[in-house]
């Protein structure tokens, strides 16, 4: 079945582009809004799958977009929601992400999509249940933050830290120029001092970078 879209953006140029782009990609635009307001009403006519929305919209140009995400996610915690935008708003981007165990989440920043099947496929992988977070999203909120996990070692954050850029095990045995065994153990530990619940892993590692930006301010 086609992926059912309600997409909000203020310019009309880009939301008609972006209609344009997703239903020649199969997705299904059941509407296309200018305002928070709007967004909030479309979702409760058209109950989609997924909604792809701006940050910044009518009328204060600030969160609109963001805080009408975050009511959504409220009402319907099953809804995939996508925030694409120029900017990272910080007041309410936890919040989105920490909605719904962090489950069916994307925020992507404009200026860095560069590759059209790439940004198709992040929105399926946020219908799929996945959380795709621009890692330079990543680095803005984290580093309004002092130090919101003292109990993990400096290693253990380094790990926590590119786990959240989106790095497998692997890779991050890579980059640390250590052995995957060890970068596995690092993160059982991280595991354990949250206190997170058995649970696949890749769950697991979301609720983790969702600690970490949540981490005392």
């Amino acid at each position: 079945m086609p992926v059912r879209v309600v997409l909000a953006e203020d310019g009309v140029l880009l939301r008609e582009g972006l209609a344009g782009l997703l239903t020649a990609y199969g997705f299904t635009v059941v509407a296309a809004v200018g305002d928070g307001d709007a967004l909030v009403a479309a979702v409760a006519e058209h109950a989609p799958d997924l909604v792809v929305t701006d940050i910044r919209m009518p009328p204060g140009f600030t969160d609109e977009g963001l805080r009408a995400a975050v009511e959504l996610r409220r009402r319907y915690p099953e809804l995939a929601v996508v925030a694409l935008s120029q900017y990272v708003e910080r007041s309410y981007a936890a919040d989105l992400l920490d909605s719904g165990d962090g489950r069916r989440i994307g925020y992507l920043l404009k200026d860095r999509v560069v590759d059209v099947e790439e940004f198709i496929g992040s929105l399926r992988q946020v219908v799929d249940g996945g959380t795709v977070v621009d890692p330079q999203v990543v680095r803005q909120l984290v580093r309004r933050r002092r130090d919101p996990l003292s109990t993990l070692s400096d290693r253990e954050r380094e790990v926590l830290a590119l786990i959240a850029e989106g790095h497998s095990n692997g890779a991050i045995a890579r980059l640390l120029v250590v052995s995957e065994v060890t970068v596995g153990k690092h993160v059982g530990n991280i595991f354990a001092k949250l206190t997170l619940p058995p649970a696949a892993d890749g769950h697991r590692r979301v609720l983790a970078v969702l600690a970490y930006l949540r981490g005392g301010d």
